[in-house]
């Protein structure tokens, strides 16, 4: 339809740039007419017949004439008002050998109107087709966030029934092996499984945000990942900046959704132990500045190619054998449209790393 509309346009400015050279061809041979009648009138004695002479320059209602003599006299002024006035064309009478007319015109108000209307045409036409591509971003925007709702809800759902199970097979294991130390690692897990499903199944709908301290919750995050993944995965959490920018970097605090964002942070540190094989060291640094908190994900694995760097953020895109390519894009719905942040690729480099950043507004 957009096409369509756009060939018709072009197609209408085409017809009307021809259109007003045609007339505007047409009135220069009119004002030639016009100025060999004025001649006529001049050279013309007393007896002869005038009426078709008088009636050519009479035929004039539109095209603004200024008639100028030898000595640059105002003659005549036909269809102006004010004799200063300048005209851009002229053409030239010659009365005699030393005596001339010199005719100047303009363009009528009827072709200065044409010629105006291509580009009227033009804006137009150019509004209506930005118009419609937001329209229709904006419908394919809509169209994936209800794909988006209906995924999440779906694996909600879907995530209920095994952990009704894993909770039963942990109550039993408890009861057979109840000072099993990896029974509390079980329980956390269990739990924040139980939680994601519950956020999940509310995504569509805004999340309640809550002011927390951003430091412990990172923390959390590593602390969890860090028991869960192999010894050879070195984490390193800091806080960046002069001592007074760290103070600010312990004590921030912003307005978050913990689970999700929780889940933010361990999904962009699995793809991480991914990208490194099991074996090298990922630093989470914090800093805040100018009202603003940058939370700084660093690994060492095989790094993204510039080209990649948004491509990454779309459904569907993986660099990996199995996985859906969600994880990325899903966080960055939950840091942008949930918490009102950034999440980008600050910098990578083949063969070095990668690093993530996350950019939140801290609260004062």
């Amino acid at each position: 339809m957009i096409t369509m509309a756009v060939v018709l346009s072009v197609a209408s400015l085409v017809i009307s740039h021809y259109l007003v050279r045609d007339l505007k061809h047409e009135e220069m041979v009119r004002m030639n007419i016009w100025a060999e009648a004025m001649r006529s009138f001049s050279d013309a004695d007393s007896n002869a017949d005038m009426s078709l002479v008088l009636k050519v320059l009479n035929s004039n209602a539109t095209i603004p004439v200024k008639v100028l003599g030898r000595d640059g006299d105002v003659q005549m002024l036909r269809n102006m008002e004010d004799e200063a006035d300048d005209l851009p064309y002229s053409v030239r009478i010659h009365l005699s050998e030393s005596d001339w007319l010199d005719v100047y015109y303009d363009d009528s108000l009827l072709l200065r109107r044409l010629a105006m209307w291509p580009y009227i045409q033009f804006l137009v036409v150019t509004v209506f087709v930005l118009v419609a591509i937001y329209a229709l971003r904006s419908s394919r925007k809509s169209e994936q966030n209800m794909v988006w709702v209906g995924l999440t809800k779906e694996t909600a759902h879907q995530l209920g029934t095994p952990i009704s199970s894993l909770n039963a097979w942990n109550e039993l294991l408890k009861a057979t092996y109840p000072n099993d130390p990896l029974l509390p690692q079980m329980d956390e897990d269990i739990r924040r499984l139980q939680m994601i499903a519950e956020r999940f199944s509310k995504i569509g709908s805004q999340p309640t945000l809550e002011q927390n301290e951003v430091l412990p919750v990172v923390q959390s995050a590593m602390d969890y990942m860090r028991v869960r993944t192999s010894n050879k995965i070195e984490y390193l959490l800091e806080v960046k900046g002069d001592e007074a920018m760290k103070q600010q970097g312990y004590e921030a605090k912003a307005m978050l959704c913990v689970p999700l964002f929780e889940w933010v942070i361990e999904n962009i540190c699995k793809n991480a132990i991914d990208s490194m094989e099991g074996k090298g060291s990922i630093t989470i640094s914090l800093q805040c500045a100018d009202n603003r908190l940058y939370i700084d994900i660093a690994d060492t694995g095989k790094g993204i190619d510039r080209r990649n760097f948004k491509r990454i953020f779309q459904p569907g895109y993986t660099s990996k054998k199995r996985g859906w390519g969600l994880g990325l894009s899903l966080g960055k719905r939950i840091i942008e449209d949930y918490h009102r942040g950034k999440l980008f690729v600050k910098q990578s480099q083949l063969g070095v790393g990668t690093t993530f950043r996350i950019v939140l507004c801290s609260v004062v």
